[in-house]
């Protein structure tokens, strides 16, 4: 049986290569955790990189996840099994009155409308693509149960959360865009069945961003 021979002194890596190869190692840990860990886990881009490889908005949706997810085992742990069975029959009912009126009345008065339906658990955003100090009337309303929505914008360097809601069968107003950029809706739908959303708007935007 042959073994390998015991490499000399010489061939042995000095203390000073090996103090500069853990340096080297480190930095890169660094480099990294900066421009690839926390943009994508976190939302945190100290360097911008992230922005430009679509790293942050990554992190963004996984926070919002984990806030959400959190948000509905809070609830979930102070509602019991009776009042949770009598509340989901209650929305799932205004859910349905809301949707239908909504469907009446969005064909006649809006400029666009979009429909979808999340399966239990999914998620989708649709935005508006407008100037800043531009308006923009919306109203949506899910049918066949609730959803949890954050109404927020991003672009020209700024993001900004205008509102969220967790469990609520529609929503309507007029969106002002704070910045120039693209401002809308994201759902998630939390409950135990399919959902539809269905979105009507109309006012001062350039395009409506569906998802793809």
């Amino acid at each position: 049986m042959y073994n390998s021979d015991i490499p000399s002194r010489a061939e042995l890596p000095t203390t000073r290569q090996l103090i500069k190869s853990t340096i080297i190692a480190i930095i890169s840990a660094i480099v990294i955790l900066v421009t690839i860990v926390l943009p994508s886990e976190y939302a945190i881009d100290p360097t911008g990189v992230g922005k430009v490889l679509n790293l942050t908005e990554m992190g963004e949706i996984k926070q919002q996840l984990h806030a959400e997810a959190e948000a509905d085992r809070q609830l979930e742990l102070q509602k019991g099994a009776t009042d949770d069975t009598s509340s989901s029959l209650l929305d799932g009912l205004l859910g349905l009155f809301v949707g239908s009126a909504h469907a009446q009345s969005a064909s006649a008065t809006w400029t666009d409308t979009v429909s979808y339906t999340l399966t239990p658990g999914e998620g989708i955003e649709v935005k508006l693509v407008m100037q800043e100090g531009a308006e923009a009337e919306f109203l949506w309303a899910a049918e066949g149960g609730n959803l949890n929505y954050d109404l927020h914008g991003d672009g020209s360097g700024n993001e900004l959360s205008y509102e969220k809601g967790r469990a609520v069968p529609g929503h309507d107003g007029v969106l002002k865009a704070a910045f120039t950029g693209n401002h809308g809706w994201f759902w998630r739908n939390r409950d135990k069945q399919d959902v539809t959303v269905t979105l009507s708007v109309r006012g001062a935007y350039s395009e409506v961003v569906l998802p793809k």
